[in-house]
């Protein structure tokens, strides 16, 4: 049996084995760019721009909307999105509690409070059940976080927002083309959002969001709200007239012309990603003590992030010792050269940015969110490129080695001191106050 690499052993990850760049950029996207370039019409606010019309209209048909808007990132279509759908300073919109930060700051970001539940420990997303019990007769809207990939469960969620009269709105920025019951998620809610990050399975060269509906007048407050109240787009020139108190959010047509050229390619390229994820998930399910992600039958995945979970008595372990099992997981992994990381250190009610805005940030309030912080880690962006096969196969040969050697995993953690993942950031974040502070 080969000596851990974390213990002086070989690498099962060769150094000339590297994650392939992402975006995967091509012949494609570079003529796109020249395209654009050759334009001289570089935002909506030009009459006769085509990159941002164009990428619009085909992420729209794509999704399965009648309309979509173009911005300038994910968090701005979030929050453009729930101003478009109406929501007032003082309403309260609720967040699950395990997202990425912007699900918790776009609400803020118009003046809305976020309300913050628990989550499945099984697929990550936010539950009817949890989200019934934050309801109270502030609630304005549901943000739904379709988070790693993964769809949430659309039917009970939406006939709960029925019922009680709420407005769902999607947050699909890890999870373009996921599908749910045959369709595209991003299409459910009243207004919904997705993200165009450089890291994102449909990326741009840079940042970028998309809003689709099919709601023609929220459509049209969406548009204007991108740019200070304004009309824009189509043949017309610009008027300068602001009819509603707007922002100044839209993205620019080069990096739309770079979507654009992805995106021809993107089912592609999805299929191609879901084959190679498969094929290491079904390697590495067979470990045991190894929680690997699931997708339920009636819905698709976009495999954006790749999450595991630990479970400590596979190892010899008590419960309580998942934190620093985690840990030294990790920390032999990274050394047979599969970058393991964390997702997010914290839930979000404990982020200090959103501090204040549950009367209980602590783990008996969202039990399922630390736990699955603290046992869990992910891999990210290895596994985008299509290419990536040859690599996940040397990743399924690193986790095998390292569980080979699960006593002395078991003997590392044992031995190690558990700081939660929230106490670390917390202490990094206690260290750069001080430094602003001098």
């Amino acid at each position: 049996m080969d000596e851990l690499a974390m213990l002086g052993g070989r690498r099962s990850v060769p150094r000339t084995r590297r994650v392939l760049p992402w975006p995967h950029v091509t012949e494609d996207e570079e003529q796109a760019v020249s395209r654009a370039l050759a334009s001289g019409r570089f935002t909506v606010a030009s009459a006769g721009e085509a990159e941002v019309t164009g990428l619009e209209r085909e992420w729209a048909d794509f999704v399965g909307t009648a309309y979509c808007v173009a911005v300038d990132n994910g968090t701005a279509a979030l929050s453009l999105a729930l101003a478009a759908a109406g929501v007032q300073p003082g309403d309260e919109v609720i967040v699950p509690a395990l997202s990425f930060i912007a699900s918790g700051l776009a609400p803020l970001h118009i003046g809305a409070v976020p309300v913050f539940v628990d989550i499945d420990p099984d697929t990550f997303n936010a539950t009817a059940e949890t989200i019934e019990n934050a309801i109270t007769e502030r609630t304005r809207a549901i943000v739904v976080v379709h988070l790693h990939g993964l769809p949430v469960d659309l039917d009970q969620i939406l006939a709960l927002a029925r019922r009680r009269g709420l407005l769902v709105v999607e947050d699909a920025a890890q999870a373009q083309g996921a599908r749910y019951r045959d369709r595209v998620v991003g299409s459910f809610g009243a207004i919904n959002s997705f993200s165009l990050n450089v890291a994102k399975n449909l990326p741009t060269c840079g940042e970028g969001g998309l809003i689709n509906t099919d709601d023609p007048e929220l459509y049209r407050r969406a548009a204007m709200l991108r740019q200070f109240g304004e009309t824009l787009g189509g043949s017309e020139e610009r008027s300068y007239v602001s009819h509603l108190p707007g922002w100044n959010h839209k993205p620019n047509a080069i990096q739309c012309a770079f979507t654009r050229a992805q995106l021809g390619r993107f089912e592609a390229t999805a299929k191609i990603r879901g084959a190679n994820v498969e094929r290491l998930l079904a390697t590495l399910r067979e470990l045991p003590g190894l929680r690997v992600p699931t997708c339920p039958a009636d819905r698709s995945h976009a495999w954006h992030i790749l999450r595991f979970r630990l479970s400590p008595e596979a190892f010899g372990l008590a419960p309580r010792q998942a934190g620093a099992l985690r840990g030294i997981v990790m920390k032999a992994l990274r050394a047979e050269g599969v970058p393991a990381t964390h997702y997010q250190l914290m839930p979000l009610p404990l982020q200090r940015a959103l501090s204040g805005y549950t009367s209980d940030a602590g783990r008996a309030a969202f039990p399922h969110s630390y736990q699955v912080i603290e046992d869990s880690f992910t891999i990210q962006k290895a596994h985008l490129h299509p290419d990536a096969g040859p690599l996940l196969e040397s990743y399924a040969e690193a986790f095998a080695k390292v569980w080979q050697h699960r006593a002395t995993i078991a003997s590392y953690a044992a031995a190690s001191e558990d700081v939660p993942p929230w106490e670390q950031a917390n202490r990094l974040a206690d260290a750069e106050a001080a430094d602003l502070s001098r």
